[in-house]
């Protein structure tokens, strides 16, 4: 169908704003005239123009957009933000038809960009390719609806279901490859936020930056309520911005924040709100065990990317568990499997 192949070419654009759109959600247009594609535009980063604003200037010939027709990813914004409405530049440009893929779920366009397109005369179908399109911002909707980050898991694990040796310290088991590792930094690039607990802070002293792929490093978070970790770790090197719940008040760290936390109330609630407010839409949790463990039972993830290594331990720390065994397929990487599980809704 032509209306689905031209709203694939949406989305395919839109997720070139993976990284750098949030706390945007990712959009794709493609401007079509005589069955054929003159324009594309995706929003690129927060507070530059949107992607029906970067398709209409690619179009080189623009009397053709009085007879084309507009295909978005997301309704067109009807409010003035950091831009002005795309909706108002699309009646501007006298575009005839416009083809939305799914109605912008944030309060203040909700279905008012359609109206405003439909008031002024223009043919509007939306649904397009819907399911595809929602779950292209599933990370802008999980955040304003659910009021938390969107949350994905992440670790690698043994092939007898263990993530590392019993120990106190010493060098962690390294059941990733150097291609997989690549990989980990690819989602951290594609994350606002990276979280290890406590002890992973301490025996690994991981630095959580992207070094192995093009991106910006996340806002690194971790634990310390009793003042345990040494300010000699790489997460208090200053290099990245890092925030630390903690239950005793700290002496201060360049590039470093200090989170007080009820330790009479749950952590995790605490800490959803604090991201929440900070307008962190996506969360990556690397460990260790414990920590992922307390994710997964407090249904607080999206989800889930397990690696499995050949390397058998036969004892040590048992890998989290996530109990709906069904619930995931098999995704070949560099050579190994990712088990990747989505949590229902």
């Amino acid at each position: 169908m032509e209306k689905e192949k031209y709203m694939r070419r949406c989305i395919q654009l839109a997720r070139n704003g993976l990284c750098n759109a949030a706390p945007n959600p990712m959009v794709g247009a493609v401007i079509v005239c005589d069955g054929k594609i003159i324009g594309e535009g995706y929003h690129v980063r927060c507070g530059e123009a949107h992607a029906e604003v970067n398709a209409i200037r690619s179009v080189k010939d623009s009397s053709l957009l009085k007879r084309s027709t507009i295909y978005v990813s997301l309704e067109p914004c009807s409010h003035y933000g950091k831009t002005p409405p795309c909706a108002d530049l699309i009646i501007e440009k006298q575009i005839p038809r416009i083809i939305i893929g799914c109605q912008d779920p944030f309060s203040k366009v909700a279905g008012r960009g359609i109206r405003k397109l439909k008031d002024a005369g223009r043919e509007v179908t939306v649904g397009v390719l819907e399911d595809e399109c929602r779950h292209l911002i599933r990370r802008f909707v999980t955040f304003h609806k659910l009021r938390r980050p969107y949350i994905t898991l992440k670790w690698a694990e043994s092939a007898d279901g263990y993530i590392d040796l019993q120990r106190d310290g010493g060098t962690p088991v390294l059941f990733s490859t150097p291609l997989t590792s690549m990989l980990v930094h690819k989602k951290r690039a594609e994350h606002a936020a990276i979280f290890v607990g406590t002890r992973t802070a301490e025996l690994d002293n991981p630095s959580l930056t992207v070094r192995n792929w093009h991106g910006t490093s996340p806002l690194r978070l971790t634990i310390d309520l009793n003042q345990r970790l040494s300010p000699t770790l790489q997460l208090f090197d200053g290099s990245v911005p890092t925030l630390v719940f903690t239950g005793q008040p700290h002496p201060a760290l360049p590039n470093l924040e200090y989170i007080p936390t009820d330790l009479s109330q749950d952590l995790l609630p605490q800490i959803m709100q604090t991201l929440y407010e900070r307008s962190i839409q996506s969360l990556l949790v690397e460990g260790g065990s414990i920590l992922l463990q307390s994710f997964i039972d407090a249904g607080l993830w999206d989800e889930a990317f397990v690696e499995e290594s050949p390397i058998r331990l036969r004892s040590g720390v048992k890998s989290p568990e996530i109990k709906d065994k069904n619930s995931y397929v098999i995704e070949r990487h560099f050579g190994r499997n990712i088990r990747h599980y989505t949590a229902g809704k």
